[in-house]
């Protein structure tokens, strides 16, 4: 397991990406930057890039992470980020499933890479949150999939509990595409965490049967109803905060709405002081200039 996620982690990375998660890293002061999301599957710097700045510390109270947006000249280029911060103490621990949030373990159990780090040591902290994720989301798996099938049929059952679990729109099928968009990623990964879990299971060709008692299937759905309860209500104060502290959120708002729509925003210092309020105004412009067209 520690191998394969080390693996994993160092994989090749556009090196536009890595300059950019170096900046980052060394504006936070913070000790690693993970890379993830679609743009890592494709190599693809367009659209906004998915980064989480892990900085040192004591883990954090209240919520988390703090979500800002950047722009950044590269080479001549514009690249864009879409950035979670938060400390590896806290990122660590909601990765073993210790917190209530469900959007660590679930999305990290998924490929990322370590665009950045300051040091070894910082990166294989880093490698043990992942490896703790992967545990979290496998025994989760186990307890809700099926008594016996192959590797993907637990995978899907995992996926399928925790988008019901969050406030997100997902289209019908989403836990197959990313499945079968990262099936080199998910295959075998299964076994190796329930076996750095101490999860016995069986093996016959592509079967897997684990062997859960009764009392630890128990223990684990009741760890997860608590857990599904609050999925709901903590994205809903997640967004709510994110109104106030997302930084850079008006110019990424323009972004989206140029980017779909072909209408350029005009970004006055007071729409980005005041993204919510600017809210009506824009969205006005956006309708007149659409019926122009």
């Amino acid at each position: 397991m520690r191998a394969r996620v080390r693996a994993a982690l160092a994989r090749t990375v556009d090196p536009a990406v890595t300059a950019f998660a170096a900046h980052l890293g060394d504006e936070a002061g913070a000790l690693a930057v993970l890379f993830y999301g679609s743009n890592l599957r494709t190599g693809s710097r367009e659209g906004v890039l998915d980064f989480y700045v892990l900085t040192e510390g004591e883990a954090e109270k209240g919520l988390w992470p703090r979500v800002s947006y950047r722009e950044w000249q590269h080479e001549g280029e514009t690249l864009r980020a879409k950035i979670a911060t938060m400390t590896l103490a806290k990122f660590h621990q909601a990765a073993r499933g210790d917190t209530l949030d469900t959007t660590i373990w679930a999305r990290f159990v998924q490929p990322s890479a370590l665009a950045w780090s300051r040091d070894d040591t910082a990166g294989v902290q880093v490698q043990a949150a992942i490896e703790a994720a992967a545990i979290t989301a496998a025994r989760l798996a186990v307890a809700v999939g099926p008594g016996s099938g192959v590797e993907a049929d637990y995978w899907r059952a995992l996926f399928r509990s925790t988008y019901r679990a969050e406030l997100r729109v997902e289209k019908p099928g989403r836990e197959n595409s990313i499945i079968e968009l990262n099936a080199e990623h998910f295959d075998g990964l299964l076994p190796a965490a329930l076996a750095a879990a101490r999860i016995p299971f069986g093996v016959d060709g592509d079967i897997l049967t684990p062997r859960l008692t009764v009392a630890e299937r128990d223990a684990i759905l009741e760890w997860w109803r608590k857990r599904r309860r609050m999925g709901k209500p903590l994205n809903v104060a997640r967004l709510l905060r994110a109104t106030r502290t997302f930084d850079g959120a008006a110019r990424y708002a323009a972004w989206k709405v140029e980017r779909h729509t072909g209408i350029a925003v005009e970004l006055t210092p007071w729409r980005e002081r005041h993204p919510i309020l600017a809210a009506p105004s824009v969205l006005w412009k956006i309708a007149r200039e659409k019926r122009r067209s």
